[in-house]
């Protein structure tokens, strides 16, 4: 056997290797499983790993705008007329936001830490000073007291002169700054002075600057990489009491921080919010991309506040019977000490078209309104996100109170928030490379098959030459006539020429 002989067959066995074993390791995704589980080890809540550093402190800056809702008709609505607002903002804040006291429990099972933020006012992205600014909103505090001793007779008598006493009306004028951050009420002051359980001072976002929500508790992904970042317990609970059902109280889903790697679009994503005292879930609306890297947008569908009448399901966050909201609102007022304070998205989107129509100034847009999530469905990041959320007031008549009967039920806007960020352009080129690096691992049986596919069109190429090569050389070494004679011979083709003997004696 030649040594070009020895060349093709070698080539043909790797051709056959690589082909039969890159096919085999496609169909049995050897490589891709091999990558996932990697990941699902890596991506843990445990030290030393990929992802705990940036867990405990996030690198992308979070923004927090506040938009107030300013009446602009005031004395005409108080007469019965339809309010109409204008729409103030947005006060932009820096949140800095950051695990504390963090602390591995039951064998690195779980992680304990406390979510606390921090707020820096941005001049620059800001439309206003908030020290300066007036918003003339809901009296809330007001409204509040109203509505917690509406039940006695007495004792809505007693407030009813205290504010006639001290000014305080069912609507107020105050600086952006006092609405967010509090400001010493006449009528909690009043009441405080003889109950000091109750707060003088009240604010939308009181006491929440460089505060945190409690205790969580979450699984680190260990035992169950579906189970990263999901809340185990929040303020020692594993369950919350505010709500009329199990199902409405159970605490589901992450905190809204981190979620697990492998997303798939047909899982439903659930988040625990303590603003709004219960979990909401969100489903998976389309494909994104955020600076160059792929991502699956989930979004809070209709069903989350929906009424019970559209979604069952819901029923247990009725207050009462009686105070069961219709589709786009949350009546929270069992984890706000009573106040009559309902939730929404902004400018009710999502909602029924009557709350938006009971207010001048409403118009809901998906595109400045919706609340969603980009996440990386390979390692679960979070790319770029907008929670938005509104502060509503329900108003209405209230017995013993004179200054509502010309109040017509209604869902008062006060303010809606934008907390947004977007993943930083370090954290972004650190997703890219792993994703490069998942793309390699996972694709490696198709360079196999493409390198078997390239031997095999060699093999071809070679055996072609060597067949073109045996067929020149049988032609060259076939036989032909060395001269004219033998052309003309009739005996067998064959002539032999020989030498005349000579004779010895010449």
């Amino acid at each position: 056997m030649t040594r070009r002989s020895c060349a093709i067959y070698a080539v043909g066995i790797i051709c056959a290797i690589l082909l039969i074993s890159g096919i085999g390791l496609i169909l049995g995704q050897v490589f891709r499983r091999f990558i996932h589980n990697r990941l699902k080890k890596e991506i843990v809540l445990v030290e030393g790993s990929r992802v705990f550093e940036s867990w405990k402190t996030p690198p992308p800056p979070v923004f927090m705008e506040y938009f107030f809702f300013n009446v602009t008709n005031l004395d005409a609505f108080l007469k019965g007329a339809k309010p109409e607002v204008e729409q103030v903002g947005p006060y932009t804040y820096r949140e800095y936001r950051y695990k504390d006291n963090v602390s591995m429990v039951d064998d690195d099972k779980m992680v304990s830490a406390y979510n606390t933020k921090s707020f820096v006012f941005l001049r620059e992205k800001s439309v206003g000073d908030p020290a300066v600014d007036n918003i003339t909103t809901v009296n809330i505090p007001a409204w509040a007291v109203m509505n917690k001793v509406k039940g006695s007779f007495f004792k809505a008598t007693m407030v009813s002169i205290w504010m006639n006493s001290l000014g305080s009306g069912l609507f107020t004028t105050r600086t952006v700054d006092e609405l967010l951050w509090g400001y010493e009420d006449p009528l909690l002051a009043r009441i405080a002075s003889t109950s000091p359980d109750v707060e003088k001072d009240f604010g939308l976002m009181y006491k929440k600057n460089g505060s945190n929500d409690g205790e969580f508790i979450f699984h680190t992904g260990r035992q169950n990489y579906l189970d990263y970042g999901r809340v185990e317990t929040w303020k020692g609970q594993s369950s919350l009491t505010f709500w009329n059902s199990n199902q409405s109280n159970s605490i589901n889903g992450s905190d809204g921080s981190a979620f697990h790697p492998l997303l798939d679009k047909n899982e439903r994503l659930y988040v625990f919010t303590p603003d709004l005292c219960r979990s909401i879930h969100m489903e998976f609306e389309k494909d994104v991309e955020v600076k160059g890297i792929p991502a699956y947008r989930f979004t809070p569908p209709r069903s989350v506040f929906a009424s019970k009448e559209e979604n069952p399901a819901n029923e247990g966050f009725c207050v009462t019977p009686q105070e069961c909201l219709g589709t786009g609102l949350l009546k929270v007022s069992p984890c706000r000490k009573g106040a009559p304070v309902v939730a929404s998205f902004p400018h009710f989107y999502l909602g029924e078209d009557r709350y938006a129509a009971a207010i001048g100034g409403m118009s809901p847009k998906r595109q400045h309104h919706q609340t969603f999530l980009d996440l990386n469905p390979t390692t679960g990041v979070i790319l770029r996100a907008n929670k938005r959320a509104q502060i509503n007031i329900l108003i209405n008549r209230l017995p013993g109170f004179a200054k509502t009967r010309s109040i017509n039920e209604t869902i008062f806007p006060v303010m809606f928030l934008n907390e947004s960020v977007v993943i930083d352009d370090v954290s972004a080129a650190r997703v890219q490379k792993l994703l490069l690096i998942v793309t390699l691992v996972s694709n490696f049986p198709l360079i196999i098959v493409g390198l078997g596919a390239i031997m095999l069109l060699v093999f071809i190429i070679l055996l072609y030459r060597a067949r073109k090569q045996k067929t020149s050389t049988e032609e060259d070494t076939s036989y032909s006539p060395v001269n004219d004679k033998e052309k003309e011979d009739p005996q067998n083709g064959t002539y032999i020429g020989l030498t005349a003997k000579m004779d010895p004696q010449d």
